[in-house]
């Protein structure tokens, strides 16, 4: 994302901070923001509709952190940020730093600040439930995600039954997947699916075993990462067709940022090797 909209030396007079003193007297605060869209169409066209309002989001900016109080920066800009984002929804990704150069240190200072980056992610993720009302607790999930303002332009495949996977005898699944664009980091993406298992009433007592809801993070955007809580690409998707079905059905083009191929290429290769 190339298109940038910076706003550099935003003040105004609000309050926040730690001692009660800064949140009742109040101070000046500077934002110097930096906003990523494709501005291409507003170019092209000479339309302010297909761009971003500067005016807007200083105005919103403005509003927004003198109407809270919050007693950290990183808390005031996460929120404000979260804010311009979800009502400008042109605006991909943004860095925004908050500024507090009259900020209460015992020690000649030009200026203290915190700055933080956050934007729109592209995650895929499967569904899959083999107890009690298995459509209900997806769509239940899936549900839950939609109300979230975390999350917006979310796509689900059609549900489909399959054989459980794994070795571990038990009743058939209901998998499917989606694809939504999300404010969550990957971490915070896995915990917030992990509470709406918990919330489905799962239990992880064998491995492969049946549950109530099953929310894997399947890919998010191209990124490739690997620790002791969470793998992406998920690390055996390739081999599950209860996997690949929904996503051919979602996005056959897209690429595994691993395997360099296809989910359509995944899926058929996958195909070819169950029939021999």
């Amino acid at each position: 994302m190339s298109d940038l909209i910076k706003i550099t030396g935003l003040s105004f007079f609000a309050h926040h901070g730690v001692y009660a003193f800064e949140t009742k007297n109040g101070q000046e605060f500077v934002v110097n923001a930096r906003l990523w869209l494709d501005a291409a169409d507003a170019a092209r066209e000479d339309n302010l509709d297909k761009s971003v309002n500067y005016g807007a989001v200083c105005d919103l900016i403005v509003s927004y952190l003198q109407q809270h109080t919050f007693k950290l920066l990183e808390a005031a800009v996460y929120h404000v940020m979260k804010e311009i984002l979800i009502q400008f929804p042109l605006i991909k990704q943004m860095e925004f730093e908050l500024c507090k150069p009259q900020a209460p240190i015992a020690h000649p200072f030009e200026n203290v600040s915190v700055t933080m980056e956050m934007g729109w992610h592209t995650a895929y993720i499967a569904l899959g439930s083999n107890m009690g009302d298995k459509e209900r607790y997806i769509l239940d999930a899936v549900r839950k995600l939609e109300d979230d303002t975390d999350f917006r332009s979310i796509h689900m495949s059609r549900l489909i039954v399959t054989k459980p996977y794994g070795g571990v005898a038990q009743d058939d699944f209901v998998n499917g997947a989606l694809w939504c664009e999300t404010l969550l980091s990957p971490k915070e993406l896995l915990a917030r699916l992990n509470a709406l298992e918990a919330q489905a009433e799962r239990k992880r007592e064998i491995h492969w075993g049946p549950r109530t809801l099953d929310l894997d993070i399947i890919f998010y955007d191209d990124l490739v990462m690997d620790d002791s809580k969470l793998t992406i690409p998920h690390a055996d998707m390739h081999n599950r067709t209860f996997v690949l079905e929904p996503l051919h059905e979602l996005c056959p083009y897209f690429r595994h940022p691993v395997l360099k191929k296809t989910i359509e290429e995944l899926y058929l290769a996958l195909q070819n090797k169950e029939q021999r």
